[in-house]
Parts: structure tokens; sequence; C-alpha cells
């Protein structure tokens, strides 16, 4: 009797199942892209970082939704909004502070997914398209972060978006000021700004993100993703056509990564109840401040993920061929984000990975990596003070902005000079 029980139990799932795989292929998506997806058995800690991104995706979409319960895209009520979700609504503290945390962690791994992805080359051939909406989702997640810089209306918030929205009048051909006035809404950031990057911020960007990080998985999926020795697994496999040096990405991979989802929380939410502002570089002192159109702050300068574009903004302070320094300067910030989508074709190394790879190139990408981090670094700092050695801010923006084109634009040079340098590859991949 209980057997039967039992038995009838089990059965209602498995019917239940096979009644929607006749409707909806949920059993099919599952083992091509779970069960029997293989990936390669190889990866290390960088690894982690794709994921991750997708957990603080979810973090930022689910507390963004609580949050514009209670906000108000008002100017005059936006800052009041805000302090109301701190102090009135349970646990409206914690997830505003989820919000902004979780910002600030959105770069943090997608940058190291970068460098991963730089240091192995998981640009090249046959991945390009894979590492282009990789760089359509940098852009993206850039231009929502900046939309939301606005809406707490505070000092910073509202100068900030002065300062960036205004680098568009320097456009020519007669197209900057009709441009920055389309973007703003008004002559000058107004309650029409705010509502504007409002919608922006909450439907139309966050859906354009959906829509690529969709893509990104896709195409992932359809090429294979690339491993810390750069070789494709599917050149080696059994006669099932199984790669030898692959194993499914469930459940090792699924067991591996919650491990490092959990590791990540333990980091994220001691910043949340520990230390939220992090000094000021997640959440600005002059953003406690409502926003005053009367007075501008002493220093102002956008949250550190923008700062390195920001330096290069700011490292160009002369004309040129005719052309305004303040032009050249935006061109040089938009053009130092361009550039990366050009990578998979500036790169003329025929090994992906920097294990194998020359000198030349780790010689290259440690310096990237240093220039991008002082950048970051000086452009929270005032332009005319001597914060390193030797000489003043600016002069440090310009000699690191030229350390940062300088690896895109020699590359096709350097790499080049590795090709005599570059050790062979094995066979297989080496764990």
């Amino acid at each position: 009797m209980i057997h039967a029980i039992l038995n009838k139990m089990v059965a209602v799932p498995v019917s239940l199942l096979a009644w929607v795989d006749r409707r909806f292929p949920i059993t099919k998506m599952w083992n091509e892209h779970l069960a029997h997806y293989y990936v390669p058995k190889n990866f290390n800690f960088w690894y982690f970082f794709g994921s991750l991104a997708l957990v603080v995706l979810a973090i930022q979409i689910i507390t963004g939704i609580f949050l514009t319960m209670n906000y108000k895209p008002s100017a005059a009520e936006a800052f009041a909004s805000v302090e109301f979700i701190m102090r009135d609504v349970n646990y409206g503290w914690l997830i505003r502070y989820m919000h902004s945390t979780g910002a600030s962690a959105f770069f943090i791994v997608v940058y190291l997914h970068m460098f991963r992805g730089l240091m192995y080359g998981s640009y090249k051939q046959p991945r390009e398209l894979l590492w282009i909406l990789g760089m359509l989702i940098y852009m993206t997640l850039m231009a929502e972060a900046f939309l939301g810089y606005l809406l707490p209306w505070g000092q910073m918030s509202f100068w900030g978006a002065q300062v960036i929205v205004s680098l568009f009048e320097a456009m020519p051909f007669g197209i900057g000021l009709p441009l920055a006035e389309w973007i703003r809404g008004d002559f000058t950031i107004s309650d029409a700004t705010l509502n504007r990057f409002f919608a922006y911020h909450v439907i139309a960007v966050p859906l354009a993100l959906l829509a690529l990080v969709a893509a990104h998985i896709i195409a992932l999926h359809e090429v294979g993703p690339n491993n810390p020795d750069g070789i494709d697994i599917n050149d080696n496999q059994d006669d099932d056509g199984v790669p030898l040096d692959g194993i499914p990405f469930h459940p090792y991979y699924t067991v591996k990564d919650i491990v490092g989802v959990v590791v990540f929380l333990i980091f994220f939410f001691s910043v949340v109840f520990y230390a939220p502002e992090m000094g000021g570089w997640f959440l600005e002192h002059n953003n406690f401040l409502p926003a005053d159109p009367l007075k501008t702050p002493e220093h102002i300068a956008p949250l550190w993920y923008f700062t390195p574009f920001y330096s290069i903004l700011r490292a160009f302070t002369y004309p040129f061929l005719g052309i305004d320094a303040k032009l050249w300067g935006v061109l040089a910030m938009g053009f130092s984000q361009l550039l990366f989508f050009f990578l998979p074709w500036l790169d003329r190394s025929p090994v992906r990975s920097i294990r194998y790879r020359g000198p030349y190139f780790r010689y290259a990408l440690y310096s990237f990596v240093l220039a991008f981090l002082v950048l970051g670094y000086l452009g929270v700092k005032s332009p005319s003070e001597t914060d390193l050695f030797l000489f003043n801010n600016t002069v440090w923006a310009q000699i690191f902005t030229v350390v940062y084109f300088a690896f895109f634009l020699l590359m096709p040079w350097y790499t080049k000079m590795d090709n005599d340098e570059d050790r062979p590859l094995p066979a297989r991949v080496t764990g």
C-alpha cells in the first residue's frame, strides 16, 4: 500500500515534467546548458567572476525594485525620499546599502572578469563576438551606473552629472549644445533630467542589459569557454564525442560556483554592514548633502569606477591642431573604451594564454594594469596637487595615459615580436 502511494507521488512530478517538455524544452535546455554541457576541467579562481557578475546583477535588480517603491523622481522630493528609505522604511537602509555596494561590486567583478579575458586571450578567435557582447555589457553597465548616479540628488550626484553631461557640449559641428540639451531634457540639470534618468535607469537600460547578458551566455555556449591553457577541449574527444579534458558544468562547476558565491557574499555583506561608504569610495560624503545648484563642491570627481577615464579626460590640457583641449579629452575618453572592441584584431599572436606567451605581452599587460590603477587613483584627486612624488597629478595622468594607449596601439607589433619567444602549447590541458 505504502509502496503504491510512493510510486504515485513520484509519478506526479515526472508526468508534470513530461507535460511541460512537450510544450517547452526545459529538460533539453537543462541537458544542453548544464548537465551535458562540457567545460574545461582546469578552470581556476579567475573563472568565478562571470557567475558572480550574474549574482550581483540579480542583487541590483531585486534591491532596485524595492527602492523604486519609495523613491520619488522629483527634484523637490528625491533627496528626502532617499532619507525616508534610510530612516523610516523597514530595512530600507539595508536595501539602499546593498544597492550602492552592489554598484561598486558589479564593477569590481566585471573588471576582474575582463582582466581574466586579457590574461588568457578569451577575445581571440573564435570568441570575437563573445568579447564584443561582453564589452557592450560593460558600456551599458557604465551608462546604467551614470544614470543612477544622479538619482540620490545629493551634491556630488548633481554636480557630477552636470560636469559629465556638459562634456557633450564639446562635440564639434554645432551638435554639442543640442546633444547636451537633449540628454538633460532642459538647459541645465533639473527636474526633467531627473525624471528622464530615472526612466532610463529603471526600465530602458536594464532591459538592454538583460538582453545583452542573454546574448553573451548564448554566444558562450555556442563557441565554448576558454581555459587557462588557451586550448580548445573539443580538439580531443572520445568515440562518443565527449571532450577528454571536459567535465559537465553540472554538478561540478555549479557546486564550485556556489562556494565562490558564498565567499563573495561574506565580503559583500561585511561591507554593507560595517563600511558601506568605504571611506567615500562607494558613497561620497558630499552626497549626504542635498543638491544645491548655487553651491559648487570644492572638488568634483565621479565614483571610482569612472575615475581612470576621467583622468584621461583631464590629461589633455592644451589645444592641438586647432582643436580645443576639452574636445581632445572627450575624444580620448571615448576612444579609451572603444579600443577594447578591437582587441581580437590588434593581437597578432597565435597563442591565447599568458602562460605560453613571450615576455613582451606580459610586460605590456602589467604596465596597462598599473596605468589603469594609477589613473583611477588620480581621478579622485585634484589635478593641480602633487599626490605622487616629483610631478603634479596632471603630469602623472598624462604619462599613464600614454602607457594606457600604448598597450592597445602597439599591440600588433609587440605581439608579433613575442612569436619567437612563445612557449610550445601542450597537446592537452594541464590542469
